[in-house]
């Protein structure tokens, strides 16, 4: 999907405002000789972006707009390197709130409806962008952060929630508990927005059928605005994006080039109208792919398919590129195995090769050792490498409020 003649005509504006400002960007492109963007083949000479320049221009270097016209920043969750800070203006505020409430419109979610938000406020964008999308929908925010489950199960109860935002993680983990308290008569809940992190079919599947609701993944991140940029509708034929806002691109993450719509690839993004912080040709490392043709919705927003996972993700062991949704689609083939599990990898000296062991969880209805070994039969067949495999109880592995860590390579420590 090339870049149309109207998100053109914005990307050439922020150039010039980008150049004018002075920023980390604008000394950058005035030394590429950039000085704006006419055409299609102007927009594609443009330089990529990735987190790692943010973090050179730490704190406040990719800033655009005046001290006095910045109201907030927000700052990535990353917990490696600088942190990314974002500065943001009224407008950009605004414009967010505005999308993220579309996000609910396309989710079916109303004036009506009492909409839950655990996800963490402060620096993080995602509590305070459910909420501001909430207040800019008109419904009921019930703004509980992370945490403290008692308080969340006894609100959700007598609030009658029917809205609940959270991460995939955390919303398993009300799940559960709420199917072991035997709480499911007591909830009102109908719907769940679910981000942060990509999650499996299988964990989809079971938040659906514990908590009785339909789920729908919002996507964002904190360099572009935060959560809320796209939503999928009822019809689950991916994520709708607001290209008023922001243009995708989708590129192959090894040359750099553009791939055809429907193909796979890393998923760059431009902000169309960002004043604080506006970023062209910024790459996400997350990996999806631009659905072509209209959605049978009616809506005229541009579609992409499910994240797949991260292009920075992958680990090698034997000299075999892996990625943690291989994994996720090969435990979703397994009967009773749970959408959890970790992956340790380690170098064993003495014999001076590495080891995978990948732990996962199964219902106490199947046989752990048979599990196992079923587990390991199809990792081998199709990964090419055969793994050692830990079979253990539902609730074993940790739950997590924000998102799960799950593949731990310890070769480096």
């Amino acid at each position: 999907m090339r870049i149309n003649e109207k998100q053109l005509e914005l990307v050439d504006r922020q150039i010039k405002n980008i150049i004018k400002s002075g920023n980390y960007f604008g000394k950058l492109y005035q030394e590429m000789g950039i000085t704006g963007a006419e055409s299609p083949e102007d927009f594609e000479r443009l330089p990529f972006v990735d987190k790692a320049e943010l973090r050179n221009a730490y704190p406040l270097g990719i800033q655009a707009a005046g001290d006095e016209d910045i109201v907030r920043i927000h700052s990535s969750s990353g917990t490696t390197g600088k942190p990314v800070i974002i500065p943001y203006t009224a407008k950009d505020v605004d414009d967010w709130a505005l999308m993220f409430a579309r996000c609910y419109e396309m989710a079916g979610i109303t004036k009506k409806d009492r909409i839950q938000i655990t996800p963490g406020y402060g620096l993080w964008t995602a509590g305070i962008g459910f909420q501001a999308g909430c207040e800019k929908l008109g419904a009921m925010a019930v703004p509980m952060g992370p945490g403290n489950t008692e308080k969340q199960l006894q609100m959700m109860q007598d609030l009658k929630t029917t809205v609940i935002c959270a991460t995939s993680s955390y919303a398993l983990f009300l799940a559960e508990e709420i199917n072991k308290r035997s709480l499911k008569d007591n909830i009102c809940l109908k719907k769940g927005v679910i981000g942060s992190e990509r999650w499996s079919e299988k964990k989809r599947e079971y938040i659906s059928k514990e908590l009785g609701i339909e789920l729908y993944d919002i996507y964002g991140l904190t360099e572009i605005y935060g959560p809320g940029i796209g939503i999928n509708c009822s019809h689950q034929t991916g994520m709708h994006y607001w290209d008023d806002y922001i243009y995708i691109e989708i590129i192959d993450p090894v040359t750099g080039k553009t791939v055809e719509d429907g193909e796979e690839g890393e998923i760059v993004i431009t902000t169309l109208v960002k004043e604080g912080a506006p970023l062209l040709r910024f790459r996400t490392h997350d990996l999806s792919r631009i659905i072509p043709g209209e959605c049978p919705c009616g809506s005229p927003y541009p579609r992409l398919d499910t994240i797949r996972g991260r292009s920075d993700d992958m680990f090698k062991v034997h000299g075999v590129n892996m990625f943690p949704s291989q994994i996720e689609e090969l435990l979703g083939a397994v009967d009773g195995v749970s959408s959890e599990y970790k992956v340790d990898i380690a170098h064993d000296d003495e014999k001076n090769r590495d080891i995978i062991m990948l732990t996962a969880e199964a219902e106490g209805r199947v046989n752990f050792e048979r599990t196992g070994e079923k587990i390991r039969g199809l990792f081998k067949s199709r990964m090419g490498v055969t793994p050692k495999v830990v079979v253990v109880s539902v609730g074993t592995l940790p739950r997590s409020e924000k998102k799960t860590r799950r593949v731990f390579d310890h070769r480096d420590e």
